[in-house]
């Protein structure tokens, strides 16, 4: 049976590849992790390989106390995975293979169902990379009641003209100033934040904009105003944790009709804690069988 929640989150659930280990990785997958450590009521649409490491992912959702219901398993795809070597410069990138199973997603009516009952649906831009996951997503855009789009630019796995078309289903967009730079880059508009976003908003009828600027502070337009949160750490290197934490502590006070400055100051302050104390982003050292098809498969597409 398919339980309600306030909070749907939609797109990629993987695995991180990491010098050190290996950890749930996915932006959608991190932010349904910690809204339920917040005490959210979260569910997750993803779906991952019928495969080890598919199982262990489900296995540590729901350790974490997430519902899997509306997670799928595919029998043709292997789950989802990126290498995240540590980086020389300091500079963190990431090897995106594809295609995997978040990106043959398909329509039911449960997820349907789910997200009408929501109070938000929450998703990406590349979870919207392939043709299946995609139309998915469309179809359930239209019965969402309310809209927010996690930005997630990635030059490979991006088209312009989907992600325009996903700005424009928006209520809410998250994104930070490079982000912002490169899609107003796209439409020849200049890219100074005071400018850009509320031309943004009024181009795509957004009823608010939410700036991240590194992980000093955080900036929130809607309707016309501006608030700005306090200044907080600025020393925090995982980027990634302080995103997926920032976006559960933003949406967690959303749903409860905080005022503004409260929403983004208890991001900045999640986005902080998770980045310093790695709850959920800790490294997870997983036992696969080094002799497995799959072992040997997934490893060797990421020499």
């Amino acid at each position: 049976m398919i339980s309600s929640a306030a909070i749907v989150c939609f797109g990629e659930a993987l695995w991180d590849l990491l010098a050190g280990g290996h950890r749930p990785g996915g932006m959608p997958c991190r932010v349904a992790l910690h809204l339920q450590q917040l005490g959210q009521p979260v569910q997750l649409i993803t779906r991952v390989g019928d495969d080890e490491l598919g199982h262990k992912l489900l296995a540590v959702l729901t350790a974490y106390g997430l519902d899997p219901a509306l997670v799928q398993l595919s029998a043709t795809h292997l789950t989802g995975f990126v290498k995240s070597p540590e980086p020389a410069d300091g500079v963190k990138r990431h090897k995106i293979v594809q295609p995997l199973a978040w990106d043959y997603m398909p329509y039911t009516e449960d997820l349907c169902k789910a997200v009408a009952q929501s109070q938000m649906l929450v998703y990406g831009t590349l979870a919207a990379r392939s043709p299946v996951s995609r139309e998915t997503l469309y179809r359930l855009l239209p019965h969402a009641p309310f809209k927010v789009l996690d930005v997630n630019l990635h030059a490979a796995h991006c088209s312009h003209e989907v992600v325009k078309y996903l700005l424009k289903q928006a209520d809410l967009v998250k994104l930070n100033e490079a982000e912002l730079a490169e899609i107003m880059a796209w439409q020849g508009q200049p890219a100074p934040a005071e400018v850009a976003v509320p031309w943004l908003a009024k181009k795509y009828g957004l009823q608010a904009v939410c700036l991240t600027r590194g992980t000093i502070s955080a900036s929130l337009y809607q309707g016309g105003t501006w608030w700005h949160s306090a200044d907080f750490d600025a020393t925090i290197k995982d980027l990634e944790s302080y995103g997926a934490g920032f976006l559960a502590g933003l949406l967690a006070s959303w749903v409860q009709d905080q005022p503004p400055v409260e929403c983004l100051n208890r991001a900045c302050a999640e986005g902080t804690e998770v980045a310093r104390q790695r709850t959920i982003a800790s490294s997870i050292i997983l036992e696969t069988n080094p002799h497995s098809r799959l072992h040997s498969t997934w490893f060797a597409d990421l020499n």
